[in-house]
């Protein structure tokens, strides 16, 4: 088994990029492949959307099966075992607690008197309508579900519009139902991939047309998110899980190889990388990786092949100094601190989705139940976008008043550069007012 050992002074400017882009590289190589779903979609509705569901997912369907019936949440809802709806309960609480906290801190409406008589603030508002994109198909995403519409919820979007692929039998995955009715969501629709962004961003004759759409996605529908931002607000970059785990000689070997893999498991695509001045650690990992990937099942070893193969692996640097500049280079989705004092260690981390302190913080309770959001940003564009929070379905709207001493005070410099800008109605405005 191939598995990537890098040695960061070592390696050459072009794989440190492809490093550092990771599979969203990959994107751009199939946009001309979508570019007919999306226009047959925009041209043809539900039809089109069925044609591709048909053909990408295998299911046949007609258009009055694409919305998720009263029935079919009910059916989910005896279909699950009680075990598995009371995690998605208990998890779901947790996230509604975190979000709800995050509204508390959020002040509507506020104004402040930059000088007398003249008041600056802002206003906050729901979004009216967004799309949440829930992965399903293969494999059962409920966490998906209630990490985008818990939030949306509470924020008082309007119009939710669930998307998630469906099941061969035509059926939408009854755990994604029971953690949309959880999350106080009743509005799903069965479509996946390109096809389905597609349908949220131009609307059909079912699915809504909606302002904004988040939620992770394979590189097919962040390609279509990307090509159908003139028409939505794509949200941030959630495509393939990536992770590093970032350790000094404190952290656990055989807890470290575990922590490596955890996000590996998601796809062929995804990325995962020990970041590491120790070399005995690297070593270790290096060496116990193999046995730990043929330990798993199909096709998650697999995926884990892949990944060590590609964007994943072991990066040896010289300090912890230097660990921690990789990082920051990175920018990845899930930082795993593992150092003597990873709250220290986390203070100089400029750029990540989110950063999980300490040996007792595997990215696996975050994915799932400690509150935060795992919808986070990937390829690197963690650089610039922030976690999914309760400020991704709200907007903020500017708020401004003059009273007459405000007007006054304002009119001169107001005056002089609307005329040296060349604004002769700007001038009127101000000083032809009765």
């Amino acid at each position: 088994m191939h598995i990537n050992y890098f040695i960061w002074n070592d390696i050459d400017a072009a794989k440190k990029e492809t490093l550092l882009r990771r599979s969203g590289s990959d994107i751009s190589n199939i946009m001309e492949q979508i570019r007919p779903i999306l226009s047959d979609v925009r041209f043809n509705g539900d039809a089109g959307l069925l044609a591709y569901t048909q053909k990408h997912d295998k299911v046949e369907m007609n258009p009055h099966q694409i919305k998720v019936t009263n029935a079919e949440f009910e059916a989910a809802s005896k279909e699950l075992d009680n075990d598995v709806k009371e995690a998605i309960r208990a998890c779901a609480a947790n996230v509604r607690k975190f979000h709800e906290e995050q509204l508390r801190r959020v002040e509507k409406e506020w104004l402040y008197e930059v000088r007398p008589g003249v008041y600056a603030g802002e206003k906050v508002t729901p979004i009216d309508s967004v799309g949440l994109y829930a992965p399903g198909g293969k494999n059962s995403f409920p966490s998906s579900v209630y990490m985008l519409a818990i939030p949306a919820a509470l924020a008082g979007v309007k119009t939710i519009a669930v998307v998630t692929p469906p099941r061969r039998d035509g059926s939408a995955d009854a755990a994604a139902l029971y953690a949309a009715e959880v999350s106080g969501v009743k509005n799903v629709y069965k479509a996946g991939g390109a096809q389905a962004i597609a349908a949220l961003a131009y609307g059909t004759e079912t699915i809504p047309k909606v302002a904004k759409v988040l939620g992770p996605c394979s590189p097919y529908g962040a390609a279509a998110k990307m090509m159908l931002s003139h028409i939505i607000d794509p949200g941030m970059m959630a495509g393939p899980s990536e992770s590093i785990i970032l350790c000094d000689e404190t952290a656990d070997p055989h807890n470290t190889v575990l922590d490596l893999l955890n996000e590996m498991e998601h796809g062929p695509d995804s990325a995962a990388l020990l970041v590491t001045h120790c070399k005995d650690l690297a070593d270790f990992v290096f060496e116990q990786l193999p046995h730990m990937v043929r330990s798993l099942p199909k096709p998650q070893s697999d995926y884990c092949q892949n990944v060590l193969e590609n964007y994943g692996g072991v990066i040896l640097t010289e300090s912890l100094e230097q660990s921690i500049e990789v990082c920051n280079l990175m920018a990845t989705e899930h930082l795993l601190i593992k150092t003597k004092d990873p709250e220290d260690t986390a203070r100089h981390i400029q750029n990540a989705g989110e950063i999980l302190l300490g040996e007792h913080t595997p990215s696996t309770l975050g994915n799932y139940g400690i509150g935060v959001n795992h919808v986070l940003p990937t390829g690197g564009m963690a650089r610039s976008y922030s976690c999914t929070s309760i400020w991704d379905f709200l907007k903020r709207t500017s708020l401004a008043k003059t009273t007459a001493e405000g007007l006054e005070a304002l009119k001169d410099p107001v005056v002089k550069l609307a005329e040296y800008e060349g604004f002769p109605a700007h001038v009127n405005a101000v000083t032809e007012r009765n």
